[in-house]
């Protein structure tokens, strides 16, 4: 029969000791986990995990002094994302248990949230009691306050509830100032429904992870992911500034053709669109300029064709717009084929420079490579 060993388990899954003390996880033995929640008591004393901590050597002296074979432990997840925190409990459950050799566990938790983990402690090695924690100090009022006290210090608490109703007091104090108390209010549940909706739809996680992709992009010096969503933004303005350009000048005219219509359109949008392009070309040529700068002369040349065609294009939607006499349109019809010459001028040196300038990169990046493969003498 194999000899049965306790371990006795404190769960940390927000990482307190970590997080405020410093104490990286597992901990193991008894002099370790005394050790680590005297330096969170020093640094926290209100936390309630010291009282988890000190809970766990209590239970294991207990045992052994019945003569059992006990060890104890502390594991810890992470502060800020608990999926990764609870995966790193497991993998640091089976450190322990591969160094103590335990057989069965009491697992001691200082709240309900702890016991999220109890599956996963389970799933690793057989648990025999659950033990909880309460401070029995925290009495009536004493103990409401201190409740909401640690809800308010919780980042993941704070944050989520403190932000939106914080937001929307300032812009009703904006909008009362401003002389519109009517709308004040509007303002409000406006904000705390949109945000209310993100919440419940789970955009707020969309959101987040977009964040953390950008953040990610630029630290490895990828810059392509943020002008992409600058491009994006941008492509979604001028398609909105096209159509109000769109009905201004169409609506009411005598035309009545798609192409008039998409030249209208298009009198708006094109700006707009030839800046998005060239921002997406910026990120695309410095990614490419830091990670192989001898293929740079692959994309050299789309930031000045994006160009090429937006002058062209805004030129041939101004001539068309001004010969029609569109309502409204600013250009009178002699000054429309001014402006499409000059576009198409301009146009064709853009995308003339932008023919030399690519053939010139590839030539000096053929000739860097010929060197390169030149023997040393």
């Amino acid at each position: 029969m194999a000899e049965r060993r306790t371990l006795v388990l404190s769960v940390d899954r927000d990482d307190d000791i970590g997080y405020k003390a410093g104490v990286d996880a597992p901990v193991v033995g008894r002099e370790a986990c005394l050790a680590a929640a005297n330096a969170l008591a020093l640094v926290d004393p209100e936390d309630s995990d010291v009282n988890a901590i000190f809970q766990a050597v209590k239970v294991a002296d207990e045992l052994a002094v019945n003569g059992e074979e006990v060890e104890v432990a502390i594991v810890a997840g992470d502060h800020l994302h608990m999926i990764e925190g609870d995966r790193k409990i497991a993998r640091d459950l089976e450190r322990v248990i591969a160094r103590t050799g335990a057989t069965e566990c009491i697992l001691i938790t200082d709240g309900a949230e702890d016991d999220f983990v109890l599956p996963i402690i389970q799933s690793r090695i057989a648990v025999s009691s659950v033990r909880r924690v309460v401070v029995t100090q925290m009495v009536n009022l004493e103990g409401t306050y201190y409740i909401l006290k640690k809800l308010l210090d919780d980042p993941k608490i704070s944050r989520p509830l403190l932000v939106p109703v914080g937001l929307a007091m300032l812009l009703f104090a904006i909008a009362y100032l401003l002389g519109y108390p009517e709308g004040a209010m509007i303002v409000v549940v406006g904000v705390i429904g949109t945000y209310l909706l993100f919440r419940g739809l789970g955009y707020d996680d969309i959101f987040g992870s977009s964040y953390r992709a950008i953040a990610t992009s630029i630290s490895h010096g990828r810059f392509t992911l943020l002008t992409n969503l600058a491009a994006v933004l941008l492509v979604i303005v001028g398609a909105i500034n096209g159509m109000t350009t769109m009905i201004v000048h169409y609506m009411g005219g005598d035309q009545a053709n798609g192409v008039f219509m998409f030249l209208a359109f298009a009198y708006g949008a094109v700006p707009w669109f030839v800046v998005s392009g060239l921002v997406s070309s910026a990120g695309r040529l410095i990614d490419v300029y830091l990670g192989e700068r001898g293929e740079v002369w692959r994309v050299l040349l789309l930031p000045f064709l994006t160009l090429a065609a937006g002058l062209f294009l805004f030129g041939a939607a101004i001539y068309v717009l001004a010969i029609n006499r569109a309502p409204e349109f600013p250009i009178l019809a002699e000054a429309g084929l001014q402006y499409f010459a000059l576009l198409s001028v301009a146009a064709a040196l853009c995308l003339g420079v932008g023919i030399w300038l690519q053939h010139s990169a590839r030539r000096s990046a053929a000739e860097g490579g010929d060197r390169a493969a030149l023997p040393s003498e």
